[in-house]
């Protein structure tokens, strides 16, 4: 058997094993069928099987330099560096869309076996359908519009045409990639478990748990990838800089915000049982985000040095960017009244306002960037006209709502809970204001004449001294609970925080971001 009929022979029976699991699993689900219900999950190892064969079949055919896969005859050859002959995995659109779903089918295995437990749980079944029919989806494309495997027509070429060249010259394109996929596509799990809430009316704080950790890790993913893409940028394409605006870039990013955004709003409602609608919401719009820029990589609707060629992949990834955002509006007004909650933000100076605010201001860039990269592409679809949305847009309108953020991020970790006094904020943040104003005024001095760069300096080293303080407040508090032998709970409350801790060191680096960014 041939490796492009061991392909399409592995592709379809994944496909089979996704179809045959929703339908069972969804028919045990109406029934109340335990039976049925863990039968359907026999068929998600057999689906996940099939990906991970899939692919180690197209990096067996690179690695041999099978040219008789026109997808291998297109992006490598035999003089191709072994390197980027692995990494031509994802080296085009065929090979991504594989990707993708070979990166599905690790997070859809390592769902079903953290939960083999539960399984018989209306909700972790319903996270297995959605995030089964999620990869029917993407085993519909590989065997369709995005097949991988397709032969040659006649005699089969004696060398392939390689890899493009900006894909063969830096290391980092063999990790940039997979770790953007390994953010984009975590983003289905968090996302499958807000639909289940929905579907069951289980959407108290229930839910929130299986969804935070998951949802930290495709955010860390998605952050290095952003950043090692920014360094490739930097070294290989001759832009100057880490970051254009470039309407794939900005596909990245918009996912990006909007997590962060849930990342921080989700401590309200585990807290005080608030923004409800707005998480699910927030996950919803993230992960319609990342099918959104799937297709705003792979149709060919953009230019850009990311971007594919055209494709027949646009109307598909488009409409199912549709069917995600109208079934999750849809299924939120739908558990409207269940969704309502009876508390409210009881004062503007409170952690939960502070929040609220940071989740519009990350909300409001989103929108910014989500604007600017569609303004074209829906002027060209009315119009007929060409226009482009360049980087003075991107940075006109983005820095305010990036100095806000900034400084919420000094604010916010010194609010209490519910509500303060001024008096009280005063003396919290009486030193990083002095700290902020000193150095305002240096940076003046040395030469800094632009606002926006004066400013950035100054909030830096105020949301830098205001986390220091807190760092300080906690050690002094550690050391006075030891010395005075307090309560081992108290102790571990005072400082075992690691979740605050873990926040505050991804605010230094925010910090040394936009510093960076004003400094160049």
């Amino acid at each position: 058997m041939s490796k492009v009929e061991l392909g399409r022979l592995v592709i379809a029976i994944g496909f089979a094993a996704c179809v045959t699991s929703v339908v069972i699993m969804v028919t045990g689900l109406f029934r109340r069928n335990i039976g049925l219900l863990r039968l359907g999950g026999r068929f998600i190892p057999v689906l996940a099987v099939s990906g991970l064969a899939a692919a180690a079949v197209m990096e067996w055919a690179l690695i041999s330099h099978d040219f008789s896969v026109r997808y291998v005859a297109e992006n490598n050859a035999t003089t191709t560096p072994l390197l980027y002959t692995i990494a031509g995995l994802w080296a085009s659109l065929e090979g991504s869309i594989l990707l993708w779903s070979l990166v599905l089918c690790v997070h859809l295995l390592a769902l079903w076996w953290k939960h083999r437990r539960h399984r018989d749980d209306p909700l972790v079944s319903w996270a297995l359908v959605v995030t089964v029919v999620v990869a029917t989806f993407f085993f519909a494309l590989m065997l369709g519009p995005a097949n991988p495997f397709r032969g040659i027509d006649g005699p089969v070429p004696l060398e392939g045409r390689g890899p493009n060249p900006l894909l063969q010259n830096h290391p980092l394109m063999a990790v940039h990639p997979p770790m953007l996929y390994l953010g984009y596509v975590g983003f289905t799990v968090p996302f499958a478990f807000a639909i289940a809430a929905l579907v069951t009316g289980r959407v108290g704080e229930g839910w929130i748990a299986e969804t935070r950790r998951t949802t930290l890790i495709a955010w860390g993913f998605l952050t290095a990838g952003i950043a090692l893409g920014a360094w490739w940028s930097y070294e290989v394409l001759g832009w100057g800089g880490y970051f254009a605006w470039d309407p794939v870039e900005n596909a990245s990013l918009l996912p990006w915000l909007t997590a962060t955004a849930f990342l921080h709003s989700l401590m309200v409602q585990e807290r005080r049982g608030m923004l409800r609608v707005w998480n699910l919401s927030l996950l919803i719009a993230t992960f319609a985000l990342t099918i959104l820029g799937t297709f705003l990589t792979r149709s060919g609707v953009v230019v850009s040095v990311h971007a594919f060629s055209e494709s027949s992949l646009g109307p598909a990834l488009l409409g199912f960017t549709a069917a995600v955002s109208l079934a999750g509006i849809g299924l939120i007004a739908w558990r409207a009244d269940r969704l309502a909650s009876s508390t409210q933000i009881s004062s503007p100076l409170s952690r939960d306002a502070a929040y609220m605010m940071n989740n519009l201001i990350f909300a409001a860039i989103a929108f910014v960037v989500l604007l600017g990269t569609t303004f074209p592409l829906l002027a060209e679809a009315v119009t007929g006209d060409q226009l482009s949305v360049g980087e003075p847009y991107f940075v006109r309108m983005s820095a305010p709502l990036g100095l806000a953020v900034l400084f919420l991020m000094a604010v916010a970790p010194n609010l209490p809970w519910r509500t303060t006094t001024t008096e009280v904020l005063r003396r919290r943040l009486r030193v990083p204001a002095i700290v902020a104003f000193v150095t305002l005024a240096a940076v003046v001095v040395a030469g800094a004449r632009g606002i926006s760069q004066v400013v950035t300096f100054a909030l830096a080293a105020f949301t830098l001294s205001a986390i220091g303080q807190q760092v300080t407040t906690a050690v002094s508090a550690r050391r006075r609970a030891r010395s005075e032998r307090l309560t081992t709970a108290l102790t571990r409350t005072i400082s075992g925080n690691r979740r605050l801790y873990g926040g505050l060191i991804v605010h230094v680096g925010v910090v040394l971001v936009a510093v960076a960014l004003a400094a160049s």
